[in-house]
């Protein structure tokens, strides 16, 4: 990492690494860096939490998918190994985790997740924009509300897969499938 992380911690961040240890048997290495500003660690894990929370509009596997997508497009190796950790326990399809990073040329991905895909890549990569095309294809599948909370998972992503990537964490072998960062592909539109 870029930037050394602290050999101890103040009170208010402890209770977030323990719960990460028990969770993970280990504390994230991300968590060594936001730690270092406690009230910027805890804004950032209530806010994952709550857009990855059970109750949450988006359903568990499409999270997922998104956060890994947007891992991959930014090259965060901690983030693909996190994230894909966690879609591999709740997408029980090997084939589409593998095609994840390709999935625009394939069948293993429904309608509601090319939607889905289609305005990740467009918020996250640069040279695209979100069209109006793109609301309305998601509003097949959900209301004004929901894509307001979608809308806030890539961008948390991205703000975390930038973060990551900015200062170098590095992976701690999640996830041992093969989904590991891609170049940056063409979105579903430009083909």
């Amino acid at each position: 990492m870029r930037i050394l992380t602290k050999e101890t911690f103040s009170l208010w961040v402890k209770p977030l690494l323990w719960l990460q240890q028990r969770h993970f048997g280990k504390v994230l290495n991300p968590a060594k860096l936001w730690g270092r500003k406690p009230m910027l660690f805890w804004l950032v894990a209530l806010f994952f939490g709550y857009l990855d929370r059970k109750k949450s509009p988006i359903d568990a596997v499409i999270r997922s998918l998104v956060c890994v997508r947007v891992s991959q497009l930014n090259n965060c190796a901690f983030c693909v190994d996190a994230n894909g950790m966690k879609l591999a326990e709740r997408c029980h399809s090997l084939e589409k985790i593998k095609a994840l990073a390709n999935w625009q040329s394939s069948e293993h991905f429904s309608e509601q997740e090319q939607a889905v895909l289609t305005y990740t890549e467009a918020m996250t990569l640069s040279d695209q924009h979100v069209s109006d095309a793109m609301l309305a294809a998601l509003a097949t599948w959900y209301s004004s509300d929901d894509i307001i909370e979608l809308t806030a998972l890539v961008s948390f992503q991205n703000l975390s897969a930038k973060f990551n990537t900015a200062l170098d964490v590095p992976a701690q072998g999640f996830c041992s499938l093969p989904i590991q960062p891609q170049p940056q592909q063409r979105s579903h539109d430009e083909k």
